[in-house]
């Protein structure tokens, strides 16, 4: 009933979810990002963002599965860091993330079966409940890690997005070609 992965045993289950991804749907603060927002003198806003997680993104793109960002605030910072990486599907501003997440569903004409989503917090729940595979960063509230069907064992915004990205290609037995890849 377990399988092994890269990061340890897997429930069947969920190994199996994982294979049938073709959409990665992430969170931005506290998922892509540590959840930290640190304002300058000037009103400037800045945040970091993993760069393990960005080549996990990139190799989830190269393998030809859809990844895009659904997040509670809007800021350009998002919009560049999303543009460097190739990701064409930027919604932001969204307090409720259902309406993105139906649209998007229905622009890649996928099933909620083919997609994850990974989150941290309770406004998260929604999607990741309608979704096939619903994700919590390890340090994400404790609602949230309840409510996952998997759970990192990395950080938001250390590595949580290029865990589920590795396994997800490991799934699908793509890992091998992606960890070759040139960025």
């Amino acid at each position: 009933m377990i399988e092994h992965s890269l990061y340890g045993p897997l429930p069947r289950e969920v190994w199996q979810r994982l294979a049938a991804i073709r959409l990665l749907i992430c969170d931005v603060d506290g998922v892509l990002s540590d959840g930290m927002i640190y304002l300058g003198n000037q009103g400037e806003e800045y945040k970091s963002f993993c760069t393990k997680d960005g080549f996990g993104i990139k190799a989830l793109l190269n393998a030809g599965i859809q990844v895009a960002v659904i997040t509670g605030r809007d800021s350009r910072i998002v919009s560049e860091r999303m543009a460097s990486l190739g990701v064409r599907h930027v919604y932001q501003g969204q307090g409720d993330k259902m309406p993105s997440y139906r649209a998007l569903l229905d622009t890649l004409k996928l099933e909620p079966s083919q997609a994850a989503y990974i989150g941290d917090d309770v406004v998260d729940l929604a999607v990741m409940r309608h979704c096939g595979l619903g994700v919590a960063v390890a340090d994400a509230h404790p609602l949230v890690l309840r409510g996952a069907d998997y759970v990192t064992r990395l950080h938001g915004g250390r590595g949580a997005v290029r865990e589920l990205c590795d396994l997800i290609l490991e799934a699908r037995g793509e890992l091998e070609q992606a960890r070759g890849m040139s960025l």
